[in-house]
């Protein structure tokens, strides 16, 4: 059955319209007519049967309808020309890998030492999207993962890279009120990374305390806004060292109790197993271990993989 779906041409259109709401702006953008466009957008709003602008003396305004739609127009057009430039990379001889990262980790431990991969592979790239939520590998594009969690699922094979140690950490300037032992931090406002609920619970059962408050406070969803929230005296926040050496470094965040826990969790590489054999994978993954196993001290590659499932979790 053919497809319902308007020409590209009329949806290119009516995105720069929409974007601008400006007939006039588009036909500058694409370079055509303004009568082009009014041409478009109207055989536009014929196939969909509903009106997207509304005409005014001073020119158009979207309605709900074409608002609601443009949005959804301008998320498609963005993914088709993503996966457009993808295929026209490869078919220029070119070789990427796609990995999804979990942020902080992305910006403040991968970033800086990615250059280093790059340059021993010169004709590769490596494109990085961020993820803090479940995702399926077969729904998406991805061909690994960096993320935190652990390894029992199926149908990936995981490479331990390490665990997190996170630490108490907080402004000098709240430090100031007297926090020098775990039981201090119990009657502190803590901050709370929104994937890690029971971070500060499972913290304080390993301190031996009892904190009726450990549950409560601002939640976050990426480590670097804990830092920030951190520094300018919102509380007290669970981060690991590694993520925040820059801050520790120049007493934007100090350490009031020197105290970690193990969440049984930690970060891993994950590659679904039709990927497993990828040459330019491999090489990634090589490259990964040993710059963990500088960075830790001891080598670290502990595989695990299943046979039923894609699903990976940050």
């Amino acid at each position: 059955m053919r497809r319902k779906i308007p020409s590209t041409g009329a949806l290119v259109a009516f995105e720069a319209a929409a974007r601008h709401e400006s007939f006039t702006r588009a036909a500058e953008e694409l370079s055509l007519t303004q009568g082009a466009i009014c041409r478009q957008i109207a055989s536009l709003e014929e196939f969909v049967g509903v009106a997207l602008f509304k005409r005014a003396r001073r020119g158009v305004k979207l309605t709900d309808a074409g608002l609601s739609y443009s949005r959804q127009v301008a998320s498609r057009l963005d993914a088709v020309e993503r996966d457009t430039l993808s295929v026209m990379g490869h078919h220029a001889g070119g070789r990427s890998i796609e990995l999804a990262v979990v942020p902080t980790f992305a910006t403040r431990w991968l970033l800086p030492r990615l250059s280093g991969f790059l340059a021993a592979h010169p004709e590769a790239s490596v494109n990085l999207a961020t993820s803090t939520r479940p995702f399926l590998f077969a729904q998406t594009e991805f061909d690994a993962a960096i993320y935190f969690g652990d390894a029992d699922w199926p149908g990936t094979q995981a490479h331990f890279l390490m665990h997190e140690n996170p630490v108490p950490v907080c402004s000098p300037r709240l430090l100031g009120g007297g926090m020098h032992a775990a039981a201090d931090l119990a009657d502190a406002p803590l901050l709370h990374q929104s994937t890690r609920p029971y971070a500060w619970r499972q913290w304080f059962d390993t301190q031996g305390v009892r904190a009726a408050r450990d549950l409560h406070g601002p939640r976050m969803e990426l480590f670097s806004m804990l830092a920030q929230a951190a520094m300018h005296d919102m509380g007290v926040a669970l981060i690991p060292p590694f993520l925040i050496q820059d801050e520790l470094a120049s007493g934007r965040l100090v350490v009031p109790v020197d105290a970690t826990y193990d969440s049984g969790k930690a970060y891993y590489l994950m590659i679904p197993e039709r990927k497993t054999e990828t040459a330019l994978l491999t090489a990634f993954r090589h490259w990964l271990m040993t710059e963990i196993a500088a960075f830790v001290g001891a080598p670290a590659d502990q595989s695990s993989s299943g046979a039923n499932s894609d699903t990976i979790f940050e």
